[in-house]
């Protein structure tokens, strides 16, 4: 991805205005000042708001600052507050453009953050831009204590564990998730990690209120979020859109057969279907919405992404190091025109064999998508088996780094 630009299909919240970058004195010309409310009127703000995460499982934002801080109470130990802009999801641009255009955002939430939980250090983690963002930090009037960290370009580095062992000077690889890393993550103290458009979200829920932030979305789920829409034939684009809006008005809909939803640990489905479907924290995982054209293959464009996620994978347990290669082959059998043998069986009793196992949640993303695969382009299966292939045209849509391709 070599270039994105951005939408906003709401009044802006996160991105700035005609995708400029927002230094200090706009930042603040723009949102007005952080006011600095004690901890325990921003976490009833927070709980009101209904804010989810927004790093693909949205798990409610409230729950996870309560976790931490009862975790620090139990054991004595100050937390640990980690901004995840590790965006390892090659389908997604959405951290990169929030950190690019509105850094001061981010980092007011993380300074929120931390105040919340009493955390004794803050890190901001990155693949790229950093130097960027250290300046952002030195704009500060009285600058706050957090270090930007790099970490590897890797899909799981963003992984929270990941990110907590990486942090503590261990390779960055996820470990078990007993204890979960909000009770011990780095050096085991008790750590908050949250999106960085997560923060983004709470620095302006604290300005405005959780009634403000409801005033978008729907009742049950309230707000907006970004996404990275792909279109065949242009650029991906950064979108701000409120839950509940009709798909339709993302992306067109018209000569697509498959809309990916929530990226490469996401699913797939029929267009027919996703046409009666809006904007949903349920299905948007990594914030990634893809449009499949009829005449593209989606068994082709499945195996690539597996062939990928099974590179990706930590090879630190039996779901990744041996059903993660074993199901990305068999998938390329399906995904080529003729005999399948046992191979649609074989993928079908893998998936159920490494869901739930692994160390991380990389197993069960892959199973997801493959499974939405099997059912979104049953038709095309068939007909691969019979040695026949519907799609006339060849280019890939996803995109899948070229050193793992």
């Amino acid at each position: 991805m070599t270039s994105t630009f951005t939408d906003t299909l709401m009044p802006p919240r996160l991105l700035a205005p005609g995708g400029t970058p927002a230094d200090r004195a706009t930042h603040e010309t723009r949102y007005g000042p952080l006011t600095h409310a004690d901890p325990a009127a921003l976490l009833r703000t927070l709980a009101e708001s209904g804010l989810t995460g927004r790093g693909g499982a949205a798990f409610p934002t409230y729950r996870k600052f309560v976790s931490v801080i009862d975790a620090a109470r139990r054991t004595g130990r100050a937390p640990v507050v980690v901004a995840n802009g590790a965006e390892g999801e090659p389908a997604s641009a959405k951290d990169k453009t929030l950190l690019s255009l509105s850094p001061h955002l981010v980092l007011d939430g993380l300074q929120l953050a931390a105040r919340a939980t009493g955390a004794g250090e803050a890190y901001l983690a990155v693949e790229d831009g950093a130097t960027r963002l250290e300046a952002a930090l030195a704009e500060r009037d009285k600058p706050f204590p957090v270090r930007v960290v790099r970490v590897p370009k890797r899909f799981l580095s963003g992984e929270s564990s990941a990110l907590a062992q990486h942090l503590s000077g261990h390779a960055a690889l996820p470990r078990h998730q007993d204890p979960p890393v909000r009770e011990q993550g780095v050096r085991r103290a008790p750590t908050l990690v949250q999106n960085v458009e997560t923060l983004a979200h709470l620095a302006l829920i604290a300005r405005y209120g959780a009634d403000w932030f409801r005033s978008a979305g729907t009742p049950s789920e309230p707000g907006g979020a970004l996404c990275t829409v792909h279109v065949p034939g242009r650029e991906p684009q950064v979108v701000e859109a409120p839950f509940g809006m009709p798909l339709h008005r993302l992306l067109p809909l018209e000569g697509t057969g498959a809309i990916l939803f929530g990226g490469y640990h996401g699913t797939w489905i029929p267009t027919a279907e996703a046409a009666r479907l809006g904007l949903s924290a349920a299905t948007l995982g990594a914030g990634v919405l893809a449009a499949l054209p009829a005449d593209r293959c989606g068994l082709a464009e499945t195996a690539r992404v597996l062939r990928y996620l099974a590179l990706e994978s930590a090879g630190q347990c039996g779901p990744c190091l041996n059903g993660l290669p074993r199901i990305a082959a068999a998938f390329r059998t399906l995904a080529a025109p003729g005999p399948q043998g046992t191979a649609r069986d074989d993928v079908a009793r893998w998936a159920g064999l490494v869901e739930g196992r692994g160390a991380c949640h990389h197993p069960d993303g892959t199973v997801r998508l493959v499974r939405s695969a099997l059912t979104t382009f049953a038709a095309e299966l068939d007909a691969h088996a019979r040695g026949l292939c519907t799609a006339t045209d060849r280019t890939p849509l996803l995109p899948v780094p070229e050193h793992r391709s």
